[in-house]
């Protein structure tokens, strides 16, 4: 005998498929402009949340990481990894998936592929940072390293804060090459550059993003000059950074949750009690962000679980008005709700 499950059983999922089929729908800049909204609108209401530094597994090869919160209405969580070595095996370095809640009863709302959604997230994010803390006039963008990240962030500040001109480098030249192909198909202004030196030669906003699970010194102190602002976003873990710290010491730094970014980030390098700011605090207007054309403004993002709340909460909305989704049978729904057993039993008459 086959059971066929209530709608209590159906949540949505939204598989890699429909969320490619989505964001064709929605269009690409669209997406990210409205994600951007949703990030910087949850991140004002930062008090709201539960908060605590994402659990992590970490091995020789990578991490695997838990990333949850809650506003007391929706609970969410992601699973995510970053296994740099995987691209050798022909295999995704980052691949993620998460879920939506309802806190009153506990019942899932929303389950999602999140290797697509986290890479349109990392680049709102880096787009909310980039608006509250750039120079006045900004319009060009280095971007060092261009992995499967770097052509969401070119076009989520292309889309949002109008940063049209994108200088590329990486190590790997057929990085550089897909990349600038890919934006250039997207309509942007694309120079190559031949290292990172060359690459933010003129840059108003510099973005590094890089994999390697090490201390490296993507940037050095004498490539940072005066009024511009970075985002320094491939440092997610312990171990793994990418700026001198020369730079930081010169920056006004700007963070997510400090809790997580001083084990994760660029400023484990320095005290612990090193000054940084909160970049709620900025968005919310209680301090200040850019004060003026001299100072250099650094992001410090590791990405936090709000952002992954704000995407899913972004995502469970974009359905109600495009089928991109199918239902999942996921919750067991007797009859009788504590006669879980009967219903098994029934299911094999």
């Amino acid at each position: 005998m086959t059971l066929m499950p209530s709608s209590k059983a159906l949540i949505p999922f939204v598989s890699v498929a429909n969320m490619m089929r989505l964001i064709h729908e929605i269009g690409i800049e669209e997406c990210l402009v409205q994600l951007t909204e949703a990030v910087e609108a949850d991140f004002r209401r930062w008090p709201e949340f539960d908060k605590t530094p994402r659990v992590a597994s970490h091995s020789r090869n990578g991490v695997i990481e838990l990333m949850p919160t809650s506003d007391g209405v929706q609970y969410a969580f992601k699973y995510v990894n970053g296994h740099p070595i995987n691209t050798q095996a022909g295999l995704q370095t980052v691949s993620a998936f998460g879920l939506l809640s309802d806190v009153a009863t506990g019942y899932p709302l929303l389950l999602s592929e999140m290797t697509l959604l986290t890479a349109l997230r990392t680049a709102a994010t880096s787009a909310v940072a980039t608006r509250a803390l750039m120079p006045h006039g900004a319009r060009t963008h280095a971007m060092i390293g261009n992995g499967a990240q770097s052509e969401f962030q070119a076009l989520a500040q292309n889309a949002v804060n109008h940063l049209n001109i994108v200088r590329l480098y990486d190590i790997d030249a057929g990085a550089i090459e897909r990349c600038a192909r890919n934006l250039r198909a997207a309509g942007l202004e694309v120079v190559e550059c031949a290292s990172a030196q060359d690459a933010v030669l003129g840059a108003d906003v510099i973005t590094t993003c890089t994999a390697d699970k090490q201390y490296a010194t993507i940037l050095t102190d004498n490539m940072v000059g005066a009024g511009v602002h970075v985002n320094a976003i491939g440092g997610d873990c312990p171990g793994k950074t990418e700026l001198h710290r020369d730079i930081l010491m010169r920056s006004d730094i700007f963070v997510e949750y400090p809790e997580q970014t001083r084990i994760e980030g660029e400023i484990q390098q320095l005290d612990a009690d090193h000054p940084v700011i909160e970049l709620w605090q900025v968005l919310r207007g209680e301090v200040g962000g850019r004060r003026d054309e001299r100072q250099i403004t650094l992001f410090d993002g590791v990405g936090f679980a709000t952002e992954d709340f704000s995407a899913l909460r972004w995502l469970h909305g974009a359905i109600q008005d495009h089928d991109c989704y199918e239902m999942l049978d996921i919750i067991a729904d007797p009859d009788e709700p504590r006669d879980l057993y009967g219903m098994l039993m029934r299911a094999g008459v």
